[in-house]
Order: structure tokens, then C-alpha cells, then sequence
């Protein structure tokens, strides 16, 4: 059973920066590609960024050039650094693993952008 854990969230002003975590249990993040997701109130949950096995990243239009997805193998450790931080980006972001056939989710955390 593999658990993620997401850490980092909370209350910033418009054009701050903030760093999401995510801890997994077991060595997972060598093997298997990972991403960022968010879901803000009212609406789907979207992808923000992924990360594959290898280091190869990919970005949703909206956050390219502001977040960074980036990886900690040795500490199972997933990250979402964001800068210049917008309204628009407040929402619960979540860690995601899938693994053969089954989607693995951490139960969020709150990112808040406002003045």
C-alpha cells in the first residue's frame, strides 16, 4: 500500500513563492513517473505537473515558467516549487502515483493566494 503525504500549503500574497512536498512510503519514486495535481473549489481536478521515472518533466500551460516539479530519490521525497504565485492558483494540490492500474492520491493541501 503506498501512502503520499502532501505539506507545504498555505496562505501567500499575489507573486509569492511557496514549496509543496510530498512523502511517499517505499522507494517509489525511481520507478515510476509521478505528478502534481490541483483542484480548485468548484471544480475538476487538473494536472499541473509531471515528472517521469527519468527526470523528464511536463507543465500545464498556466504554471510554465513559474513552478518547478522536481524529485528527491533518495528521501521519497516529490516537490512543487512555486514562485509568482496568482489567485488563480489557490486550490487543495495533490500528489499523484500510479502504479499499474490503480491511482494513489495523498489527501491534500491547501494553497492560498491572497491579499
Amino acid at each position: 500500500q503506498v501512502q503520499l503525504v502532501e505539506s507545504g500549503g498555505g496562505l501567500v500574497q499575489p507573486g509569492g513563492s511557496l514549496t509543496l512536498s510530498c512523502a511517499a512510503s517505499g522507494s517509489i519514486f525511481s520507478r515510476y513517473a509521478m505528478g502534481w495535481y490541483r483542484q480548485a473549489p468548484g471544480k475538476q481536478r487538473d494536472v499541473v505537473a509531471l515528472i517521469t521515472r527519468g527526470g523528464n518533466t511536463n507543465y500545464v500551460d498556466s504554471v510554465k515558467g513559474r513552478f518547478t516539479i522536481f524529485k528527491v530519490n533518495a528521501q521519497n521525497t516529490l516537490y512543487l516549487q512555486m514562485n509568482s504565485l496568482q489567485p488563480e492558483d489557490t486550490a487543495v494540490y495533490y500528489c499523484n502515483v500510479q502504479i499499474l492500474e490503480t491511482n494513489y492520491w495523498g489527501k491534500g493541501t491547501l494553497v492560498t493566494v491572497s491579499s
